[in-house]
């Protein structure tokens, strides 16, 4: 990957100063500085397979993949191919392109639960849809959802709620995640008016350790939904196609309605799905939901490539292993330098904290050790793993984390 040729005002000190002056907070939203552990950079300039380059030109092996839209690695030849030949056509144009046809039929093909698909551009998009369409097709208002669950950056379940009024949540009941009885109280306390059950792929609450589905709950959340004539939501969003091709929670034997898809389904082109069965068809067709660039033609074309590469080659069984290996090396390492480090989550999606470290401090100051080192890891949120992380390429990253674990041990001894 060739290195960015320097200008004046490119650093990243120089354009966090200039974005300070006309971006709110300077950089605010969801890949910002805040989110990072200090001294990480917040700009970029390029990336390819398992790297990534920041605007000061310093290269790293990505274990966030722009946080979960890279699965195949960055600039992965086919998807690169396939945008290239629709943008040479025209991307934005007065309807879809025939991409569209092509990956709902994919989509169908791929997802049993799945009888029909409809494109957005982002998470929220989706997950809002997910909602609009429970409503719509059951006639109802209230939505369950597990405390702590992030499901979009949008009203009616930002986890913030700066700018948020109470009616924007006046219908949205909480219920505890892998917790039955707290599941079957929020499903009594809705009543008749239940509309939909949504839930993540796993628990992936950012600064927790990681908790998949159990399928007494999946089970139990099924059933609720189909006593109660509502939707079984699934927010695929983060983990889908990383776990299992045809949806996440296929690991647990429970499919849903619905399911919203975005990140890693079009390797970094901006696309979002949503995908339903019969029942929910005549609601998908009559809900008003659009947007400006929803059906444009080069992220189509891109996920049609990346879903046809994915399933080439067996994703998900190759990021497990990915993974597994990442997770190991880490775990050793951690033992072996006097830590006692918790890696939970899928594989392929890992999250990685320190014991006894609240504030994260530990987890903060092991990251930019290992960026020093040329690794770029997060100490709170799970990261991801895409299937440019070879074996090669991963037991490089745990040659820089074996030195990042030394200076972290010299530095607490001192």
């Amino acid at each position: 990957m060739a290195s960015v040729v320097e200008r004046p005002g490119m650093s990243d000190a120089d354009l966090r100063a200039r974005a300070a002056a006309v971006i709110p907070g300077g950089m605010w939203g969801h890949q910002r500085a805040a989110a990072v552990p200090r001294g990480y950079p917040q700009f970029f300039v390029g990336g390819d397979g398992a790297f990534v380059e920041d605007a000061d030109g310093r290269r790293y092996i990505d274990f966030m993949c722009a946080w979960g839209p890279i699965i195949l690695g960055h600039r992965h030849p086919a998807v690169s191919e396939a945008v290239r030949r629709q943008l040479d056509r025209g991307d934005c144009l007065d309807g879809p392109t025939p991409h569209a046809v092509e990956l709902a039929e994919t989509l169908v093909a791929t997802i049993p639960h799945a009888d029909w698909a409809m494109f957005q551009k982002n998470g929220s998009d989706a997950m809002t849809t997910c909602v609009t369409l429970a409503r719509a097709g059951t006639g109802r208002r209230k939505v369950l959802v597990a405390q702590g669950a992030y499901h979009g950056a949008v009203p009616w379940c930002s986890p913030s709620l700066l700018g948020v009024t109470a009616e924007d949540r006046a219908h949205l009941l909480h219920f505890r995640y892998n917790d039955v009885a707290s599941l079957e109280e929020a499903v009594l306390h809705a009543g008749d008016d239940l509309a939909a059950i949504v839930v993540s792929a796993f628990r992936h609450d950012i600064g927790q350790a990681q908790e998949l589905p159990s399928r007494t709950f999946a089970a139990a959340a099924r059933a609720a939904c189909d006593r109660a004539g509502a939707a079984l939501v699934v927010d695929d969003v983060r983990a889908g196609f990383r776990l299992d091709l045809g949806g996440s929670w296929e690991r647990v034997g429970v499919r849903p309605d619905l399911a919203g898809y975005s990140k890693a389904i079009a390797n970094g082109q901006p696309l979002a799905a949503v995908t339903g069965t019969e029942r929910f068809r005549d609601a998908a067709s009559r809900v008003f939901v659009t947007g400006s660039f929803w059906y444009a033609g080069a992220p189509m074309a891109a996920a049609v490539a990346t879903l046809e590469e994915l399933r080439r080659v067996d994703a998900p069984r190759v990021l497990e292993a990915a993974g597994l290996r990442f997770r190991a090396g880490l775990e050793e390492q951690a033992a072996r330098h006097g830590f006692a480090l918790d890696v939970t989550g899928p594989p392929a999606m890992p999250v990685m904290l320190f014991r006894d470290d609240p504030e994260a401090a530990l987890g903060e100051a092991f990251c930019l050790e290992a960026l020093h080192r040329g690794v770029y890891l997060h100490h709170r949120h799970n990261m991801f793993l895409s299937l440019a992380h070879t074996p090669e390429v991963v037991d490089r990253a745990l040659d820089a984390t074996e030195g990042a674990f030394k200076a972290l041990a010299r530095s607490r001894a001192a």
